[in-house]
């Protein structure tokens, strides 16, 4: 036995269904826990028409999903302790299906807004649980499942604003065939999980046993909390207000879009690469701290000459998010056990999202209060220059979760 393993992990039992299955069922799912949540921005305004939305409403629907995401978060490893790991997330598929689908056939804004919550839920437990299935599932502590998984969340989270509009234009009922094509895509991830959560027995050992409580013990597991928050509101603050600083500065529309999807579209480059680069690294430090330098970069471009290189600072941005698929990966790197690896998921997630809801309402806040970007740009650099470079440090190391919950007891 390796230093990396565990007694379970070795003696887990083989899945009863075959790799294909595996990977089908992970790739379809990061892909499809995303587009609910980042098509809605491009189609805020057809929206907030439709149903008369004020500026308070409206506001609430753009803060919705990190606020979702962290509650459901919060309760995703008690419902795979009662139903398995394989259930829980298909449940979470199957909730993003129907909400999805039926929000776009009401007229009532009320019942939009609370099935949009729910399908945001939906996905929130899909954030938390699935890589604890990865975990249960991998010969590999995950590798290979988790490079799939964090390039679909990518892929996915870059063509919901990408296509949103262009969809929107040819679709039956424009904004509303947009918007609910999602729920019809998220039938090809249900149909697979639906299989194995038949197929699937040995799942509620999966689920964990451990207390949530004891993860707040581990130094490590506080790290990457802060990493995985920092970088969360840091991805949410550019999607929401990136444009709009590029706009600011004399911009098109169609070039500020063009720039934020530029920086999206590196997030699939560090999902394929970073996880890779953690199984093969004994220190990341040095990715760290460059992750912290290239966000201070890019922010002060920014700030100082926003539409002189403007490339330059979407491409600075857009490497420094490397970080949010080097927070996931670490969640199955830095646990050996798969009932670690779904409290600690459910530990660091629900914190995060919580504060990548709240981001980009500050910032809003900020801007509307001093008329200008300087103060926002400002704090961004330095909040995640340091949080993005202190946290990382403190998790750059293979320190394990369980050997630190298992020092405190």
């Amino acid at each position: 036995m390796s230093t990396h393993e565990s007694p379970s992990m070795t003696t887990r039992r083989t899945p009863p269904f075959g790799p294909v299955l595996i990977v089908t069922a992970v790739a379809l799912i990061s892909v499809n826990l995303r587009p609910g949540a980042t098509s809605l921005g491009p189609l805020l305004e057809e929206v907030r028409t439709s149903f008369g939305l004020g500026g308070t409403l409206a506001g609430l629907l753009t803060a919705l999903p990190g606020f979702a995401f962290a509650v459901a978060g919060g309760l995703a490893v008690g419902l795979a302790r009662k139903v398995g790991l394989s259930a829980g997330i298909t449940l979470g598929v199957a909730g993003v299906v129907v909400t999805l689908v039926a929000r776009v056939l009401t007229d009532s804004s009320a019942l939009f807004l609370v099935l949009t919550a729910l399908g945001l839920a939906g996905m929130g437990l899909g954030n938390v649980l699935v890589p604890a299935w990865i975990k249960t599932h991998s010969s590999d502590g995950g590798v290979r499942l988790m490079t799939i998984y964090g390039m679909g969340l990518t892929v996915g989270g870059t063509a919901g604003p990408l296509l949103a509009a262009p969809i929107a234009a040819v679709a039956p009922g424009q904004w509303r065939g947009a918007l609910g094509l999602w729920g019809v895509v998220a039938l090809t991830a249900l149909v697979p999980w639906v299989v194995i959560s038949l197929k699937d027995r040995v799942h509620r050992r999966a689920a964990g046993e451990r207390p949530t409580s004891r993860i707040r013990h581990s130094p490590t597991a506080i790290a990457l909390t802060v990493l995985f928050g920092v970088q969360s509101t840091n991805a949410y603050v550019q999607f929401g207000w990136l444009p709009q600083i590029y706009r600011d500065a004399g911009l098109s529309a169609t070039t500020a879009g063009v720039l934020t999807s530029i920086l999206a579209a590196l997030g699939i480059i560090g999902g394929l690469i970073m996880p890779t680069v953690i199984a093969r690294s004994r220190d990341l430090s040095v990715w760290m701290i460059g992750f912290g330098g290239l966000s201070v970069a890019g922010y002060l471009g920014l700030l100082l000459a926003p539409a002189t290189l403007p490339w330059l600072w979407a491409v600075l941005l857009g490497l420094s998010g490397f970080a949010f698929p080097t927070a996931i990966a670490l969640i199955t790197a830095r646990t050996r056990d798969p009932h670690v690896t779904a409290q600690l998921s459910g530990f660091v997630q629900p914190v995060g999202y919580l504060l990548a809801g709240i981001g980009p309402l500050l910032v809003g806040l900020l801007h509307e209060a001093t008329g200008g970007w300087t103060l926002v740009l400002v704090l961004l650099a330095a909040t995640t220059g340091l949080g993005i470079t202190l946290a990382g440090l403190r998790v750059a190391r293979p320190v394990w979760v369980d050997d630190e919950i298992a020092a405190r007891r």
